[in-house]
């Protein structure tokens, strides 16, 4: 199971007017431990720029992540499965968050769903909000890296 990391790395950008301004960028890491993120979020932004720090290192509770190959936005969505509780007969929701990739709004929408159709459980979306973060890199499994369709 995955453990995801958000990270932040700040750098120097150059801008499109040719300024150069000091940004935070967020991203999210597969890691086991917050050595590990911040070891494999400085490799992966080491190809983009030398001069950068990991300003920090955040465990959080993403369960799943939805990819389209074409989405360059990610979306939050908070989702609750509902279950029924045999004794008391009392649904119980229980939440979860999930990462998807998508252009837009609506296509958040219909990339949760389309990733949500092999499920049985009842659910409902609670919220979709855009993300910025702005890449998400697997673990590095014996030096390849793990690809999720």
């Amino acid at each position: 199971m995955a453990q995801w990391f958000e990270t932040k790395v700040r750098y120097d950008k150059t801008m499109e007017n040719g300024s150069i301004k000091k940004v935070t960028e967020a991203y999210m890491v597969d890691a086991l431990s917050f050595t590990e993120a911040e070891a494999r979020i400085s490799e992966e932004i080491s190809h983009f720029t030398s001069d950068f720090s990991v300003s920090a290192v955040k465990r959080t509770k993403i369960a799943e992540i939805f990819r389209e190959k074409m989405g360059d936005k990610w979306y939050l969505v908070k989702v609750a499965f509902i279950t029924l509780d045999e004794k008391t007969a009392v649904e119980k929701k229980s939440i979860s968050q999930i990462l998807v990739s998508a252009d837009n709004f609506k296509e958040a929408y219909d990339n949760f769903m389309d990733g949500m159709k092999g499920t049985m459980a009842d659910f409902e979306i609670n919220t979709i909000q855009e993300t910025l973060i702005m890449d998400v890199y697997d673990a590095n499994l014996g030096g390849e890296e793990k690809v999720e369709a």
